[in-house]
Formats: C-alpha cells, structure tokens, sequence
C-alpha cells in the first residue's frame, strides 16, 4: 500500500513548533493540504508566514483547551479545504510535578491540555470524516495519530503528571479506535522518547549535563530531530497501515529497552 497522502487534507495541532511544525512542513512537501494549528499565534505567524501563499498551508490559532475554539478550527479547515482527512493531534505540554502534593494543578493542566483537547477534537473530526464517508462503500474514512510518550509506563517521579497524561491518551487511542473501527477510521499513536522539542530545547539551554544524562540512558546516544518523527506519523495517516489501529508506535532510540530510566522523558 502506498504511503502516499497527497491531496488528503490534515489538521495538525501543536503546529507552531517543535514536533507539530516538523510533521506540518513534512505533510506539505508531500502534498497534503495542512492547517497548522496552535495557541501562539507569534510563533504561527513567524514559522509559516512566508508559506501563507501556498496553496496547500493554513494557519489557526486559538486556545485549544475551549470547545468553541475546536468547533472554529474544524470550520477554518473546511472553508480552507472543504474536507478533513488525517487528523493530528501533536499539541501537549510538559510540566514538572510533585508526586507528594495532592493540591498539584500540573495533573489537571496536562489531563486538560494532552487527553481533553485531543480527545474533543477527536470527537469532532471523526464526527466530519463519518459524514464524508456517507455513500462511499469502500477505503477509509479518515485517520487519527496523537502524539504519546513512552513516560506511559516508564515513569519518573518529577513527570507524574505527563505520565498519567501520557498512559491516559494511550487508552483513548486504543478505545476510539475500538469505537470507530466500524466507520473506517483509524486511530493509532506514536509514542517518543527524547525529542527535541520546544520544551526540551528550552529544559537543556543552561543544562549540558543533562543532555549528556538523555543521551547516556538512550541506546543510539542522542536526542532525536522534530523531523525524525514525521515519517511515522505520515505512514501511521496513510494507506500503508489500512489494517492498523489502536496500535502505539514507539520511536524512543531504543530508551525503553532499559531496565531504567533516571531522566525525563520528553
């Protein structure tokens, strides 16, 4: 099967930076429409600006936690693109959390901004690709990839919050996929190890030590490329894993092989 998405129409959340604007761009060069959503609207207009004039880019901001916000951005998609085929949701955020304080907010922040948001829009976008579908007896109706960690079931104890966030989104892969198996849509995830990430980049300005812990503790010794993730993602919206759901695709440099983990996942 091909892994061809030329033509298919993505929405990719997260998409001002790091990993969302890597699979947005690799989606683009591919051929496939993209609206590049995400809340930073600066970073938005200073990443895709000059790309505005293609024809196959578009840009939305808003803050994604709101129901109304998800509603407008499925909207913008349609009146850009009229349809909505691959839906990737790469926006999530990483904060430190207590494990002994039970008034930490970073658990319901992180449950909001990485399972709630993705899930809503979900709901929404499947809800439109169904519709699509309607008369259409064969091929799929569409494909969901969210963006996962293997802090899932490797956890640490400063990221319990993205842990729980992280092990929560991989059961909604799995249960939506379940759910929407018999209107043809797929629903897998890609779950990552230390990614390069705007969070990341930001975590390991001032700390050469702790780039050197990461790469000591990942079997190929190094941190990954945003851009060595959009393969993945694409193969995973593409024809080329028709008869794969539910699925967790882990690309973590071989991380989670080890008996241990003493540094975040990011």
């Amino acid at each position: 099967m091909s892994m061809s998405i030329s033509g298919k129409t993505a929405i990719v959340t997260g998409g001002a930076n790091g990993i969302g604007l890597a699979v947005g761009r690799h989606f683009a060069d591919q051929g496939a429409n993209v609206m590049f959503a995400d809340r930073d609207e600066v970073h938005l207009k200073k990443e895709l600006g000059p790309d505005l004039d293609d024809g196959n880019i578009r840009t939305f901001a808003g803050d994604l936690r709101e129901r109304l916000t998800l509603a407008n951005l499925l909207s913008a998609t349609l009146d850009a693109f009229d349809e909505v085929d691959i839906l990737v949701n790469a926006a999530r955020q990483v904060i430190p959390s207590d494990p002994l304080n039970a008034d930490d907010d970073a658990v319901t922040a992180l449950l909001n901004q990485n399972l709630i948001s993705a899930l809503r829009l979900s709901q929404l976008v499947a809800k439109r690709m169904i519709k699509q579908a309607e008369g259409r007896e064969e091929g799929m109706a569409g494909s969901i990839v969210n963006l996962s960690s293997i802090a899932a079931h490797r956890t640490h104890p400063d990221l319990l919050a993205y842990s729980v966030s992280s092990a929560a989104l991989d059961q909604m892969t799995r249960s939506l996929a379940v759910a929407l198996a018999p209107h043809r849509i797929r629903v897998n995830a890609v779950a990552i190890g230390s990614v390069m990430s705007a969070s990341l980049k930001d975590a390991l300005r001032d700390d050469a030590a702790w780039r050197l812990d990461i790469e000591s503790h990942t079997p190929l010794g190094r941190i990954a490329s945003a851009s060595e993730l959009s393969g993945a993602v694409q193969y995973l919206a593409s024809d080329a894993s028709s008869f794969m759901t539910g699925q967790i695709l882990t690309i973590d440099g071989g991380r989670s092989l080890l008996d241990s983990v003493t540094v975040p996942a990011h």
